[in-house]
């Protein structure tokens, strides 16, 4: 019973906020407000019952798989609603800042909230989805929703980038399609956790897979398919950029880990998984260059998500290695959601500096933050969460990720994780820079409160989540798919004698993220590390 409200708080109240919206325009603020503080309460409600009683599943109509469709929530799942409820709730209360704005250019301004709600609901029932096929429909109506908020702003480079969008995804989709129909007529069902019970590298089992991940991929934007993404998301009204690059590329991402470690036979692909994390790491290289070189700050943001994506694609040469596998897999969802917090600040941040300067170039910031300091600091605090630097999420992920390629013996990971935050450095602390230059103030329009703070508030969140990081990976634990063996050296101890050498907080620290490592291996590990 506790599921079924839950799946109606996360799932169905956002779709009928949605039809309401749409047919009803004066409650369609209010309706996305009632939807975000639901999702609050049931995306944390949620990742509670996990973390207490371990994976959750629902049979929709009492039909078990094969025959009926289940819905499952392990803490991989309850993280990512934990994620779209935290960015959704501060992206709606700057969409209503947003759009209260006389010169707003969007196109019919109010179709921004029954889209969102569509979103909202598309993405939740995603991450809960049970089978391959339900995946998809989910990932099709993400689409639909994410093209219809790109083309929002009517003009014509935004509606050149959201048909861009829109031919990419189809051709992606009906990849993932025809992969999904294959391993239908080969093992007869599409449930994702009986067919990694039954999963055997094939001929025809590996083409599925080979076009599964071709479609995702292109939805995910890894170089080089990343050529459709700038446009779209330096096109769009600013909520939804957050929104795309925050939440909507996470989706297929999600697709890709969860497909690769709980239904393909990943140690037997090696080889794809090298070829995959090659891309990702193209991907840090090109993309950090490219926001470099860019002088239109919203091009750059856009970018810069290019670049941070790369990281997420290091996890599938490092979880061929058994002993660094749950660390490298913990550390790429960790990593994802710190991303999001950051780059939706980012995004909201930059669109605020955009409309108060009345530019979108990056030379015209000169000097802005005497006259914007909020902004300017949601922006330098969500640029230094990109940057990878402490006390972030995003510091202890792509810790995490260091050694484990330095356990590995994967010396060429390792450096360009190191070489990837001295390019973000490079073009956070550009634009930083400028903002706080001391020349002569310049007259900017107001930002309203809510615009400011909404985007402040992501960026304290991104910037300290390292400090609440072991419930985080304690709740990734629970089902994961990696059992964290005792032999597993890194922890989250080497982290925080980053910050400090008291044994006591080590000690503490290490049992919440090792759950299930005997206390005496734990103490000793602890204690050896910090020594």
């Amino acid at each position: 019973m506790m599921f079924e409200i839950l799946f109606f708080g996360l799932v169905v109240l956002p779709l009928l906020g949605g039809c309401l919206a749409f047919l009803w325009r004066p409650l369609a603020v209010p309706a996305n407000g009632l939807v975000v503080v639901v999702q609050l309460v049931c995306g944390f409600g949620l990742a509670s019952k996990v973390m207490a009683e371990g994976p959750l599943t629902y049979e929709a109509g009492g039909w078990d798989a094969p025959l009926g469709i289940n819905m499952y929530a392990d803490g991989l799942t309850a993280l990512m609603l934990v994620m779209v409820a935290v960015v959704a709730a501060a992206v709606v209360v700057y969409a209503d800042g947003a759009i209260s704005l006389s010169d707003q250019t969007m196109d019919d301004q109010q179709l921004f909230w029954p889209i969102n709600l569509l979103l909202l609901a598309s993405l939740n029932a995603l991450f809960l989805s049970g089978d391959i096929f339900n995946l998809y429909v989910t990932l099709e109506l993400l689409t639909l929703s994410a093209v219809a908020l790109i083309g929002l702003v009517g003009k014509v480079d935004a509606l050149a980038a959201a048909l861009r969008y829109l031919l990419i995804a189809i051709a992606a989709s009906l990849l993932y399609l025809l992969g999904v129909a294959i391993l239908y007529s080969v093992y007869g069902n599409v449930d994702w956790q009986l067919l990694g019970g039954e999963f055997r590298p094939d001929a025809p089992s590996l083409l599925a897979i080979a076009l599964i991940l071709s479609g995702l991929l292109l939805k995910t934007a890894v170089f080089p398919l990343h050529f459709w993404l700038p446009a779209a998301h330096a096109s769009a009204p600013t909520p939804a950029s957050a929104l795309l690059s925050a939440l909507v590329l996470k989706a297929s991402f999600f697709i890709i880990l969860r497909l690769w470690f709980s239904v393909f036979p990943f140690q037997d692909l090696r080889a794809a998984g090298l070829l995959l994390t090659s891309l990702g790491v193209a991907a840090i290289l090109w993309g950090s260059v490219q926001a470099i070189r860019q002088t239109h700050l919203k091009l750059m943001v856009a970018y810069s998500t290019v670049a941070q994506i790369g990281y997420l694609f290091l996890v599938f040469s490092l979880a061929g290695e058994p002993s660094v596998a749950f660390d490298a897999w913990s550390a790429t969802a960790l990593f994802a959601v710190s991303h999001a917090f950051a780059k939706a600040s980012v995004f909201l941040a930059a669109g605020s500096l955009q409309y108060a300067t009345g530019s979108g170039e990056i030379e015209s910031l000169a000097g802005v933050a005497q006259q914007q300091p909020v902004t300017t600091l949601a922006f330098a605090t969500a640029g230094v969460v990109l940057i990878g630097l402490p006390p972030s999420g995003a510091f202890i992920a792509k810790w995490l990720l260091l050694g484990a390629a330095i356990k590995a013996g994967q010396w060429p990971l390792a450096a360009v994780i190191l070489i990837g935050g001295v390019l973000a450095a490079i073009y956070v602390f550009r634009v930083v820079g400028l903002l706080m230059l001391s020349d002569p103030p310049k007259p900017t329009r107001p930002i309203p409160g809510r615009m400011q703070y909404a985007a402040l508030s992501l960026a304290i969140m991104a910037a300290t989540l390292g400090v609440v990081t072991a419930p985080a990976l304690r709740l990734l634990g629970v089902d994961a798919p990696f059992g964290r063996a005792a032999d597993q050296s890194l922890s989250v101890a080497e982290v925080v004698k980053t910050f400090g050498s008291s044994e006591s907080s080590s000690k503490l620290w290490t049992s919440s993220a090792t759950d299930g490592i005997s206390e005496g291996v734990i103490e000793e590990a602890s204690n050896d590390e910090l020594e």
